[in-house]
Order: C-alpha cells, then sequence, then structure tokens
C-alpha cells in the first residue's frame, strides 16, 4: 500500500521512540506494527532518514546488526520527540476528518 505524503516521517519517528534501528529495522518494524499492509522501500526509507536526520530529528552512529553486518542506527532527538507529537497531533486530526467523510451518507 503506498504511503500519504509526509506519512512515513511520522511512522518512522513513532518506531525509533521505542529507541534506535538501522533502516532495514525500522521498516520491518512498520511492516510488522501495521499487520503486514505497509511496506517501505529502501528508495523511500534512505531518503527520508537523510530527511529527518538533515532536520535534526534524528542522529546517525555507526553499529552491527544481529546479523553482524555493519549499519547506521537512527535515533530520536528532543527535536525529533518535539516533531513526532507534533505530527502525530495532526495527523489525528486529519484521520477523524477524514472519518467524518467516510461515514456522512
Amino acid at each position: 500500500m503506498d504511503l500519504l505524503r509526509g506519512t512515513l516521517d511520522l511512522l518512522v519517528l513513532r518506531t525509533l521512540r521505542g529507541g534506535p534501528a538501522h533502516g532495514y529495522g525500522i521498516a520491518k518494524a512498520i511492516h510488522a506494527a501495521t499487520d503486514e499492509v505497509l511496506d517501505v522501500e529502501e528508495g523511500s526509507m534512505d531518503p527520508a532518514l537523510y530527511r529527518m536526520e538533515k532536520r535534526g530529528w534524528i542522529v546517525a552512529d555507526w553499529g552491527v546488526t544481529d546479523t553482524k553486518r555493519r549499519a547506521k542506527f537512527y535515533e530520536l532527538t528532543p527535536e525529533g520527540r518535539t516533531q513526532l507529537d507534533a505530527e502525530s497531533s495532526s495527523w489525528s486530526e486529519f484521520s477523524s476528518a477524514v472519518g467524518k467523510v467516510l461515514e456522512s451518507n
């Protein structure tokens, strides 16, 4: 299923609230949390992570995965937590409004 523009940032930030993770791990967590409905392609994930790192919402550090591969691990910054709160609020308002339209006659 395609993600709405801007939704990926919210999903990534929310996933990182649980602790540091690498890009593939974030994508797997989103896939699992959505009952395998949402797939985040590497071609979408990498630019999103780069963009969020550039904005100061996340920081990256090299580490080793469970499979012993070197990977960048991303972690929320205080600015990222603030952004997560703001985007969560906006998403709630948006999804509520869409729900009202879908439930109307």
